[in-house]
């Protein structure tokens, strides 16, 4: 199928995504060493654990912290490195097919959700917020909107086309849409566990 068409290369997004995935794939890598030590050292805390709620250790030694049968860091290893090299790609000049773009919002959507799960799950299930896994989450969110809102005002997500006008307003403010839902995140975790509290 033929690339895309668009006037010009997304440079903007390219940066963003390039930097979402190093910053994911730091947070995923620093989750993942702290695994490894956990295992090697049964019992020892984590060098993320700083209070009752504020902590990594009980997240990852959860079964929602493997939810594949495998410590979850390790998808965000890849999912990251994919991002990451999207973006790379971008910026060297790639033009991706039009079934490209739909696979990376497909796999945006599921990691949106699986953020969304991990949130739910920690806040109101585990009871903790995990340092590094709020890094995740903070990438994760802004990195789907900014593909979504990309693709159906590009026409890749085929929208009427009052619709994508209407869209493509809201194109500029992903960090606006992404301080709204950290503010919602704050909330919902000040609101059950009391967080300032702890700190």
């Amino acid at each position: 199928m033929p690339a895309v068409p668009q006037v010009q290369r997304p440079i903007v997004l390219a940066v963003f995504l390039v930097f979402t995935g190093v910053v994911g794939l730091v947070a995923s890598l620093a989750l993942t060493l702290e695994k490894l030590h956990a295992l090697a050292n049964p019992g020892a805390a984590a060098g993320c654990d700083f209070s009752l709620v504020v902590q990594c250790g009980k997240n990852l030694a959860s079964p929602q912290g493997s939810i594949l049968g495998f410590p979850n860091p390790l998808i965000g290893l890849v999912a990251f490195a994919i991002l990451t090299t999207v973006g790379a790609a971008i910026l060297a000049g790639a033009a991706f097919a039009r079934w490209f773009w739909v696979a990376l919002n497909l796999g945006m959507l599921l990691a949106f959700a699986f953020a969304i799960f991990l949130i739910v799950t920690s806040i109101y299930f585990l009871g903790t917020l995990c340092p590094w896994c709020m890094v995740v989450w903070s990438v994760t969110i802004p990195a789907f909107y900014a593909v979504t809102l990309y693709n159906v005002t590009t026409g890749v997500l085929p929208l009427p086309a009052s619709a994508r006008r209407v869209v493509g307003a809201a194109y500029g403010w992903v960090p606006s849409l992404a301080v709204a839902s950290y503010i919602l995140i704050a909330v919902l975790a000040q609101l059950r566990l009391d967080v300032i509290s702890y700190l």
